[in-house]
């Protein structure tokens, strides 16, 4: 069984212990650092969508694999420097977090493409290391990505800090369902949850997330 099989399985699984269509849960493959040839031969088994931390990095990798017609994701932090580059190559942003860089990625983003899908990163523990919005700004974000024609909400992405006891994994990821269910009633644009990794999976898929980001489980150790 291939790595990729073997993320799936485990999404099936998760899905089926949730009372959801395995259809209901995308596989983001998170190919930052990993060699290109391991990115093709995972496109040859089926995975479509992947996401880069790294703008440089990515944009090379874009290049090299323009004959896959691949779903290229951000997901890193993001330098308002380079929002020029996501939004001319990337098809969707996952870690929008302030206005600034809502304003750049709508007034560089090609009229010739499609509007740039965005979910906005909410730091759900507050934590000082980590990219992404406090809670209370969720709502006046969501507002200004709608008011951009250049850009589509599609929801929210967050990366829960580690817990030890399940009930506290399951807390964060039901908190973060409540905040996402709150921009769906809002805005039509809006069926993305994107929350859950390797370490956390089944969790969050039991909390309702809709997309998975897997990297190691997919590619093997990262090369130094």
């Amino acid at each position: 069984m291939t790595r990729l099989s073997q993320v799936t399985e485990r999404m099936r699984i998760a899905s089926e212990a949730a009372n959801r269509p395995l259809s209901d849960v995308r596989l983001l493959a998170v190919s930052k650092r990993q060699p290109l040839d391991k990115i093709r031969a995972l496109a040859e088994e089926g995975q479509h969508a992947f996401g880069e931390n790294y703008v440089d990095e990515a944009l090379e990798k874009i290049n090299q694999l323009q004959d896959l017609s691949l779903e290229w994701h951000f997901i890193g932090p993001i330098q308002s420097n380079k929002t020029r580059a996501l939004a001319e190559h990337f098809d969707w942003v996952q870690s929008v977090d302030r206005l600034k860089v809502i304003r750049r990625l709508n007034d560089q983003r090609p009229a010739g493409l499609s509007p740039l899908n965005v979910l906005i990163q909410v730091n759900i523990d507050n934590e000082d290391q980590k990219a992404g919005c406090a809670v209370h700004e969720l709502s006046q974000l969501a507002a200004a990505v709608e008011q951009h024609d250049r850009l589509k909400l599609r929801g929210i992405m967050a990366i829960p800090a580690p817990r030890e006891e399940p009930q506290a994994q399951e807390q964060v990821f039901t908190a973060l369902r409540s905040l996402f269910n709150g921009l769906v009633e809002q805005y039509s644009s809006v069926d993305t949850l994107s929350a859950g990794m390797s370490a956390d999976l089944e969790t969050a898929i039991a909390a309702g997330s809709t997309m998975v980001r897997i990297g190691t489980d997919l590619f093997g150790p990262r090369p130094d």
